[in-house]
Parts: structure tokens; sequence; C-alpha cells
């Protein structure tokens, strides 16, 4: 239990914390877990028994790694796993993928030009993931 409690310290950095956090009922996440996340003013909400629907935003983010980052790439250990992990959610998903639920707009919404360009334009392209994905930007010519 003391690792679990080690990683929500660590994904919550800075006072970042949400209000809720989903739980299955895995046995990792025992009495100190929740000492942990009441001293954090978090609220815990834990799913029904094998039923991962009622978490569907994990299981769709879960799919979108597999079938985006996972299925394409061989990972060599855990340092490199951690390498994909960051650079797929900080630089790929979070700025540059489009969401369904956010109406095709990127959870960080992607700075837009106060002018818009006119005339002829060129499409720039910027590899992420060592190519796997790209980020395409328009600019005046």
């Amino acid at each position: 239990m003391r690792w679990v409690v080690q990683q929500l310290r660590e994904a919550m950095p800075y006072g970042q914390q949400p209000r809720y956090l989903f739980l299955d009922n895995d046995g990792i996440y025992g009495s100190g877990v929740r000492e942990f996340l009441d001293s954090c003013g978090i609220e815990e909400v834990r799913i029904a028994y094998r039923s991962p629907w009622q978490n569907p935003f994990v299981e769709r983010f879960g799919g979108t790694l597999r079938r985006e980052l996972l299925d394409h790439v061989i990972v060599l250990g855990e340092g490199h796993l951690e390498r994909l992990l960051r650079e797929f959610i900080e630089e790929y998903y979070h700025p540059c993928r489009p969401h369904q639920g956010l109406d095709g707009d990127t959870p960080i919404p992607q700075t837009k030009a106060q002018v818009p360009i006119t005339g002829p334009t060129t499409l720039i392209s910027t590899p992420i993931l060592g190519g796997l994905h790209h980020l395409y930007q328009r600019v005046a010519a």
C-alpha cells in the first residue's frame, strides 16, 4: 500500500489534485490509500465489481493508448515505456489529438493566430513519437 500512496503523491505534484479518484476494488487500495485520499480532500469513488464500463474514461484512454502507441512499438524496458508514455500524453494526446467529447478540440487548445492567414500557405509537419504521429501547422509562405 505504501507504493500506491507514493505513486499517488508523484501523480499530483505542486498541489494539483483531482476532486474525485475512481478506483476499482483491487486489494492494493487498502486503508492506507483511503487515509491518504481523505487527507488530500479527494473523494474516493469505487466502481462495482467486474464493471469496467463504470469507468469509461480510463477504459477509453487505455484503448486509445494501445491502438495509437503500444500496438506500433516494441517497448525495451520500464524507462523506455515511461518516456513513450510521457511523450504520448504531453506532446500528442493533450496538445494535438482531437477528442470527440470536446467537439473535435484538444484538451490543451491550440493557440489560434489573431489575424487569419491570407494568401499562399505552407503546411509544416512536426514528427511526434519518432514519426508515429505528426503535428501539422499552416504558416504563411
